[in-house]
């Protein structure tokens, strides 16, 4: 049979720990054949001590092995912290459901049965180490982390969020999606448009806490959280809004409880970025906010990575900084004087964006 191809994104090492010799170094030869680095062990004794100086990004062990068996070595793998994440897949003849179950609820990856075929270990090799990748992976923090992690688990077949089986709304400008206080009932996708997310603080004003654009994900963590809203969110351009039912995305999430910890962690550092940002309301100088505030609104709204324009309403913007609206003119006339940036029919066009993010950090 020929060796099914197998696209690396980059040179990973596979621990094989079995005592049948044939079949070690069979499979061993396989998987070099494959591209795949690889280490090997004959007892369960030996593959533990591999795993921990040579660090593999996964591993492929025999249950029934003389000494420390499979689930021996399983059971050390998931118990240190620098190994618990490894991916661990079950080469057995044991065919007994129970046998399956104790090594899928002790922390296994994937579970396949003597003979297989070699196509068998080699597409659980390719899911396991596609999910290891985006698990490892680090995100930016906000939804264009979030919508990230969730596209690179959903187009790598990890995780079964098909946005194109959902049905699109049409929102117009100055639409609201949703509003503090109330139950989330859709996890938000933005297929076109330009929306915020806002809170307004007793004395009326308003603050913004984020902006989303094209492809970014809404309202997720109230969902994945199990609370209410605690901003609103308003269409600032029409937009095309693609509404994913709360219940399904949350079963998604929680199918996979290693799925779950990734978007939990992502959430963390969202949490993070807005108490930075009212550290910097606080703190920061007008000109280092209005710097910054323009830094991030490039970002997010940008069409391609040449594009310097920036549209927003200076309203929106001062409530994005947090200042009066006329502190941000005056603010904004100062930049165009030191060329930082330009004015024209309300657009604003970063011309000097190296300077203007040493202003910003």
């Amino acid at each position: 049979m020929p060796i099914p191809k197998v696209k690396i994104m980059s040179q990973h090492t596979i621990l094989i720990i079995d005592d049948n010799d044939d079949l070690r170094e069979n499979t061993a030869e396989l998987l070099a054949l494959a591209g795949y680095r690889t280490l090997v062990a004959e007892d369960g004794k030996k593959g533990v001590s591999l795993v921990l100086s040579g660090k593999p990004d996964l591993v492929v062990c025999d249950i029934m092995m003389p000494g420390l068996d499979g689930y021996g070595v399983l059971h050390l793998v998931r118990k240190n912290p620098e190994t618990e994440n490894i991916p661990f897949i079950f080469l057995t003849a044991k065919t007994e459901r129970s046998d399956f179950r104790k090594g899928m609820e002790m922390g296994a990856d994937d579970y396949i049965t003597k003979p297989f075929e070699e196509h068998e270990l080699m597409n659980a090799i390719e899911s396991r180490l596609k999910k290891y990748d985006v698990l490892q992976k680090k995100y930016a923090p906000g939804a264009k982390g979030f919508s990230e992690l969730a596209n690179d688990l959903s187009g790598s077949g990890i995780f079964p969020l098909d946005i194109n089986k959902y049905s699109s709304e049409t929102y117009s400008r100055k639409q609201v999606l949703f509003t503090e206080g109330r139950r989330p009932r859709f996890l938000y996708y933005l297929k076109s448009g330009k929306v915020k997310g806002f809170r307004v603080h007793e004395d009326g004003k308003e603050y913004i806490t984020d902006l989303f654009s094209k492809g970014d994900f809404m309202g997720y963590m109230p969902l994945l959280e199990g609370r209410n809203y605690d901003e609103n969110a308003l269409v600032l351009e029409d937009a095309e809004v693609v509404e994913i039912p709360a219940e399904e995305f949350v079963q998604m999430v929680y199918d996979d409880i290693s799925v779950a910890a990734k978007f939990i962690k992502v959430i963390t550092q969202n949490v993070k970025e807005k108490e930075t940002r009212l550290l910097n309301l606080a703190y920061g100088s007008l000109r280092k906010r209005v710097a910054k505030a323009l830094v991030e609104i490039h970002d997010k709204f940008k069409d391609n990575e040449k594009s310097r324009a920036i549209e927003i309403s200076r309203e929106d913007m001062a409530h994005y900084i947090g200042t009066a609206t006329e502190s941000l003119i005056r603010t904004l006339s100062d930049f165009k004087s030191e060329k930082l940036i330009e004015i024209k029919e309300g657009k604003i066009t970063i011309t000097d964006m190296e300077k203007l993010k040493n202003l910003a950090y």
